[in-house]
């Protein structure tokens, strides 16, 4: 069963690399795109890395039964995650326009 959760560990960060490769594409496709905007996409790529680092060290972590290490590394990874989650949801609500009533200069790319 271990080795069924980290294999898909695994294969989300394999998905997760894809779609930011796709986003990047996409984003580098349109017209008028911030430059800090595709900045932060590239940071994905680090956190990504991270990701990756802590889940390496947390299938040691689980073969010397080390629990509390575990469950760090996990909520650590989770934590990336969500990081990255919320600031691709940012970026997408940005790039959907302003909603009715918000001026234009009150939208937050960060």
């Amino acid at each position: 069963m271990q080795e069924t959760m980290i294999d898909r560990l695994f294969s989300s960060f394999a998905e997760l690399e894809q779609a930011i490769g796709s986003a990047k594409v996409t984003l580098q496709s349109k017209p008028n795109v911030p430059a800090e905007l595709l900045k932060r996409i590239e940071s994905y790529d680090g956190i990504l890395a991270k990701q990756r680092g802590l889940a390496s060290s947390l299938c040691e972590h689980i073969s010397k039964g080390n629990w509390d290490e575990v469950s760090r590394h996990v909520n650590l990874i989770n934590g990336l995650s969500a990081m990255i989650r919320d600031d691709a949801r940012a970026i997408l609500s940005a790039l959907a326009g302003p909603t009715p009533g918000v001026d234009k200069d009150d939208v937050n790319y960060c």
